[in-house]
């Protein structure tokens, strides 16, 4: 590679780690015409993207989830799909399907009309009401991109996301995620009320003016520029290896397992726990300025990326023990790297 080349590609990675820095800012001040609070789902939401992962996100009805989802596609000018997962939805009715068409001149061929899946947001709505065989269509799509039907590929458009809904209070009549399509999503969002300042904030905005049109920041190439430059970003061995001792300390029955997690966990977090936990500390350091991750960084990305990949049994219930309470401890024992002090 010629010292050209180089040079070219180093000013598009410094330009591109600008356009994260005040895109930050500038997302977060579009959202606000439509959104009120909830920085805390908003930033792991951005992340997620940022990195390229796709999205749980759990929450209670009426607290604006899809509006947000749809939100963050018209900000990064992205074509956006939801699909409303009922109790009779089938897979072909996500992935598309063949039908006989004819032409003027009478000849006939089978042709494959596609469905809400070809997009590059696709907004999973209660994921959880729909059977597994229907659940099951969207795991090819989220971990290869692409569509198989009739026995032939279809490739997705770049870059593709699907951000799912859960409601947490009904779970009568809904089909738990299987742990294989849980451990796809790089984080699980936990969307919750609004403090009561912030929910008279909405109130008044949504009963006294129509909420303003929101401008298009990001395109659909500078999320894809953005993705790549991501991975470049540096990271200490003793930080990786942080992440990878925190998702394998809430394995129960393994040489080095915390107590309490052999006694309140059933199945804990895998591999892909540990490369979410680096890749979201890549963006959040990105995103705040810093060209190197922190073990601070996978610290507080911990709640979001185990949150559904650890299983807690009986005992954790018995005891009143949440998962969040679970994390928590598992952060508090795990001692971070020497170099990182």
């Amino acid at each position: 590679m010629s010292i050209s080349v180089i040079s070219e590609t180093l000013d598009d990675e410094v330009q591109t780690i600008e356009l994260i820095r005040e895109g930050r800012e500038s997302i977060r001040r579009e959202l606000s015409k439509v959104i009120i609070g909830q920085e805390e789902a908003i930033e792991q939401l951005l992340i997620s993207l940022f990195a390229g992962g796709h999205c749980l996100i759990t929450g209670a009805p009426g607290l604006a989830k899809t509006l947000l989802v749809n939100s963050i596609a018209q900000i990064f000018h992205l074509k956006f799909q939801r699909i409303q997962f009922t109790p009779d939805l089938m897979p072909a009715d996500i992935t598309g399907t063949e039908i006989l068409e004819e032409d003027a001149d009478g000849h006939r061929e089978m042709v494959f009309v596609k469905g809400p899946i070809f997009a590059n947001v696709v907004l999973a709505d209660e994921i959880n009401r729909t059977p597994p065989k229907t659940q099951a269509a969207l795991l090819e799509a989220m971990q290869e991109h692409q569509v198989t039907a009739a026995g032939t590929r279809y490739q997705l458009d770049e870059p593709f996301f699907v951000l799912a809904t859960q409601n947490p209070i009904e779970m009568e009549g809904t089909y738990p995620l299987p742990e294989a399509q849980l451990d796809r999503f790089m984080f699980n969002v936990v969307v919750d009320y609004l403090p009561e300042d912030d929910e008279v904030t909405v109130v008044h905005q949504t009963t006294s003016r129509r909420p303003e049109p929101i401008k298009p920041i990001f395109t659909g190439k500078d999320v894809q520029r953005i993705q790549n430059v991501i991975r470049t970003v540096p990271i200490a061995e003793d930080v990786v290896r942080y992440a990878v001792r925190l998702a394998a300390a809430s394995r129960p029955g393994q040489s080095g397992s915390p107590d309490f997690v052999n006694d309140w966990i059933s199945w804990g977090a895998g591999l892909r726990a540990a490369q979410n936990l680096v890749l979201g500390g890549k963006v959040k350091a990105l995103m705040d300025g810093r060209a190197h991750v922190s073990t601070d960084d996978i610290r507080q990305l911990a709640l979001p990326v185990l949150r559904h990949r650890i299983l807690v049994n009986y005992r954790a219930e018995a005891d009143g023990v949440s998962i969040e309470n679970v994390v928590d401890r598992l952060v508090a024992c795990i001692p971070a790297p020497a170099s990182d002090s």
